[in-house]
Formats: C-alpha cells, structure tokens, sequence
C-alpha cells in the first residue's frame, strides 16, 4: 500500500476528529444536527476509502448505509423532530463550551498515547485510524455527559457509533451481514427514541433530561 494512500486514510480519520469538536462546540439545535450531518459524511468518504485500498467491496455498502441514513435520513427527521418540539434553542451544557473543548483535547491526547502504545505492532493503516476512533468515541461520550438536552445526546450517541465503524472498517471491516444488522439496529433505535422525546415532550413540556431528575426527587 503506498504512503499516499495511508495519508489520504489518516486525512479522512482525522477530519471525522475535527468535527467531532465541532460537534462539542456546537451551542444551537440545527447547527448541531447540520455539523452531525458532516460527521456521517466524513465517515462515509472514509469507510469508502477503506474499501477502496482495502480491496473490499462490501465496505461500499457500509459507506452507502452511512451516506443515506445517518447523513441524509436521520438529520432531517431529527429536523422536523425539533421544529415540532419547538426546541430550536440554545443547547445548555455542563461546565461551559470552553472547559468541554479543553477536556476533550485531553482525552484526543489519551487516545493517541494509549492507541498508539497498545497497537506498536500492527500495520500503520489500522493502527493510526483506531487511534482516532478511540479519539472520537470518547468525544462522543464526552458530548452525551455534558449535554442536557435529551436531542443533543442523542447526536452524541450516534457519533460515538461513527466512531466504532470507523475502527471497524480501519481494523480490516466486519463481515456484512454485522454491518447491515448495525445499520438497522440504529435506525430501530432512533425510532424508539424519537418516540421517547415524544413522550417526555407531552408529559414534562421539554425534552431537558433534568426534568426527569426532578420528578424522581419528588417521588421520594
């Protein structure tokens, strides 16, 4: 595999890093559902890539998957789920923007240095792209905890997802049927959860997860 092609690789992983602090930096409903769209867009280039220097075609259909339902579908209806809501607002966070961005660096840091340590022996290809995708699993989970807007963890949700099919298809891919099953759990999963806003939204008049907190504290 030449050097250009790993670097192209690497290029794309690490653009999927970038956004992913665009994500955490995002303060407003639809430019954080606008910026998760460009996430899936970035996973999908690079999973397409993969298939590409990979020689595996199969990883074109998980690249397709990602390019239709989590760039196209799912922003768009979680669009239309916040305009029905009404909660095309100002995204409250835990801590503040800035001390989030800095966490986050930190944790980018930890990736790298324990990815990088763990896989010493494995090829440079799948080594340097699971060092990123630890990366931006960990921003994912980082956006799930300090958010407190039901939607915003959402997104957060299914970019820590990008995050595992990128060190998926960097480690070589998985078989497709496990990608097909992934895609559809995903797409099961948001209907449910829209379902859920739904409900939270009739019962608390607002989709802030501390309303729930409140209701149990009054419980006992």
């Amino acid at each position: 595999m030449d050097k250009t092609a790993i670097d192209v690789a690497h290029m794309l992983a690490g653009g999927m890093v970038l956004v992913s602090f665009m994500l955490l930096y995002q303060d407003r409903m639809f430019g954080l559902l606008n910026v998760f769209a460009l996430h899936a867009l970035m996973l999908s280039l690079s999973v397409a890539w993969q298939a590409y220097i990979q020689n595996a075609p199969h990883l074109y259909v998980t690249a397709a998957l990602a390019l239709v339902l989590k760039a196209v579908i799912i922003p768009v209806a979680l669009h239309r789920v916040v305009v029905r809501l009404g909660i095309h607002r100002t995204i409250e966070t835990v801590g503040g923007i800035g001390p989030t961005m800095l966490f986050g660096m930190g944790l980018v840091a930890l990736s790298m240095v324990v990815m990088l340590h763990a896989t010493a022996a494995a090829d440079p290809l799948a080594r340097e792209d699971l060092a990123f995708a630890l990366s931006v699993v960990l921003l994912g989970l980082l956006m799930m905890v300090t958010r407190r807007n039901a939607v915003s963890q959402i997104v957060g949700f299914m970019s820590l997802e990008n995050g595992l099919i990128l060190a998926a298809t960097g480690a070589k891919g998985m078989p497709l049927v496990v990608e097909i099953s992934v895609a559809f759990s995903v797409l099961i999963a948001f209907i449910v959860i829209g379902v859920f806003l739904f409900r939270i939204r009739e019962r608390f008049d607002s989709v802030d997860v501390r309303a729930l907190d409140e209701v149990r504290g009054e419980r006992e």
